[in-house]
Formats: C-alpha cells, structure tokens, sequence
C-alpha cells in the first residue's frame, strides 16, 4: 500500500462573497484574472430578505450566490480586491464580501508540486 500523509497549507485565506444572483461569473473571472486558482460557488436565500434596506429603500433579492475563494496570504489583498469591485459592493443592496483566516487547510497536492516547493525552501 503506498505511504500516505496529509499535506497542511498554512498562511492560507477564504475570501466568501453573498451577491445578487447572476453575478458570480463575472466576479469569478476577476478573481482568475488576478490569481485565483479556483473557486467554490453555492446558491444561498437569506432571512429577511423582502424587508427594506435601512433609509435607502432598495429591495434585496432573494437568491443569493456565495463564492468562496482559498488564496496565498500574499494573495489575499488582490483577489479581494479584484472581487470587490467586480461585484460593485460600493452599491447598497449588491451583497458582502469578507476575508476569513484558515487555521489549517489540507487537499491534495501532486508528488511533483510537493518536491518543487521542497526545493525552492
């Protein structure tokens, strides 16, 4: 049976973004585009979802996407920017976006990727 061990990222962050649906594909592309590797996206509904929003009036949609973005701590300023402003956040009732430390991460990482990172240190 061959050796198997876990592989630990470390210095690692999740950026998750809520927005109005159909917006993830263009936030997704920006994120690429300055680095990210990959992305998770789920559907969500939130509570309060009908009510309005604070003095400004605007109605908040009811579905939701959230993408969720693991990236290098050195990353992390970037792709969230990049997120940000794909999304248009400076626009009340577009959605949220936040940035989340990772105490532990781990996946699989190919034997190859594993020696070159070995060999750079």
């Amino acid at each position: 049976m061959k050796d198997r061990h876990i592989v630990k990222l470390s210095d690692v962050k999740l950026i998750t973004c809520v927005l109005q649906d159909g917006l993830a594909e263009e936030v997704l592309e920006a994120a690429k585009n300055v680095g990210a590797q990959g992305a998770t996206v789920s559907y969500a509904r939130g509570t309060g979802v009908r009510d309005r929003m604070g003095l400004m009036g605007v109605f908040i949609d009811e579905q939701k996407e959230v993408i969720r973005v693991i990236v290098s701590e050195e990353q992390a300023s970037r792709v969230f920017e990049a997120m940000h402003l794909a999304a248009g956040l400076d626009t009340p009732g577009k959605g949220i976006i936040y940035l989340s430390d990772l105490n532990s991460v781990a996946t699989y990482i190919p034997e190859d990727v594993l020696t070159s990172i070995e060999d750079a240190s």
